[in-house]
């Protein structure tokens, strides 16, 4: 219980401290203090898998901790400024997307990301595709007026397609997810420079409906696809409305996931890439086909194949308020999109 608490602790304060610094030298110490906290909760359970995963984990996010350090100097060197802000220099912007792009498992950087997720608990790769991905996107958020635009978007694009095609031959559903975060972190990318506050916009709502899909999985103990198929016994209800989140996280319209793919398609439309917004929602069209493949197993029918599993008794105990909470948000936000444009 200490050491969970400790490490807890320490990934609040890890976040807190990168995304209040004005210093690299801090941004840089609260990403580190980030990615030594999640090690413990992903190597918790002593699976070989977890173990390697972790290993991975580490050793990813020390290169890029260095690149992010090495590019901070080269700022500091030909500019004279260690202000997150001030970042002018070409090279040292280079180094900083590519240190980025590995800490959030953008394309080329992402083959960490799915193995990572699939070594880790339920509750761990919901830290690591929501919780960790906030420090990084921050940073972005604050250096986006001085980064290569070309290249963004073609990382983004590409992060897009490669959600898209290697999310459709996986099983694992944690896989699955890890492919839907790589290709929604496409989306976010893409529109950085743009219109920062959309990009922060869209991390919330991914974070939400992530946050909702990994919890109810958590509810049912389900990681693979051939278990989602025999849990609607379980709780027919949650299953029904995972069904929902898992759509809205598609971005079918009348859903909260919607609302992001609107207004980035909008915004590009507006800044005359619409070349690039007519590709990117093509590509969105993979990653409906199997989260659609994951509602069908889920709730609509049972594959027609002979299930030779026992039926799973339905669990008797409630709902969790937060998991109901959770679903309704991530079902039912799209109405309010004035509101939420007002705010942001």
């Amino acid at each position: 219980p200490h050491a969970k608490l400790i490490s807890t602790m320490s990934l609040l304060l890890g976040t807190t401290i990168t995304i209040s610094s004005n210093h690299w030298m801090m941004a840089w110490t609260g990403l580190e203090i980030n990615t030594l906290a999640i090690i413990p909760l992903i190597s918790k359970s002593h699976h070989p898998r977890a173990i390697e995963a972790s290993i991975k984990y580490f050793l990813v996010q020390a290169a890029a901790s260095a690149l992010v350090l090495f590019s901070s100097m080269i700022n500091a060197w030909f500019t004279g400024q260690w202000d997150i802000t001030q970042l002018t220099h070409p090279t040292a912007c280079l180094l900083l997307t590519t240190a980025i792009a590995m800490k959030l498992g953008l394309v080329p950087f992402h083959f960490w990301f799915p193995e990572v997720l699939q070594g880790s608990s339920l509750i761990t790769a919901l830290l690591l595709s929501t919780m960790m991905k906030f420090p990084p996107i921050t940073i972005l958020y604050l250096t986006s007026h001085s980064l290569n635009p070309t290249l963004l978007t073609a990382m983004a694009i590409a992060s897009a397609a490669l959600g898209g095609w290697m999310g459709l031959n996986q099983t694992q559903i944690r896989k699955i997810l890890a492919f839907s975060s790589i290709s929604h972190l496409g989306w976010m990318t893409i529109i950085l420079i743009y219109n920062p506050k959309l990009t922060l916009m869209t991390f919330y709502l991914y974070t939400l409906m992530t946050t909702t899909v990994f919890l109810t999985l958590n509810t049912t103990k389900v990681t693979k696809l051939s278990t989602l198929m025999t849990s609607w016994t379980k709780i027919p209800a949650l299953n029904a409305t995972l069904m929902l989140t898992l759509l809205s996280l598609a971005g079918l319209p009348p859903l909260t996931g919607f609302l992001p793919k609107w207004l980035i398609i909008q915004e590009l439309t507006k800044q005359e890439m619409t070349t690039a917004a007519t590709i990117i929602a093509m590509l969105s069209l993979l990653g409906l086909f199997f989260y659609l493949r994951l509602a069908y197993y889920s709730t609509i029918t049972l594959p027609p194949n002979s299930t030779n599993y026992m039926k799973q008794w339905h669990a008797n105990k409630p709902t969790s308020t937060l998991i109901a909470i959770l679903t309704s948000l991530s079902i039912s936000l799209l109405p309010l999109s004035p509101m939420i444009l007002a705010t942001i």
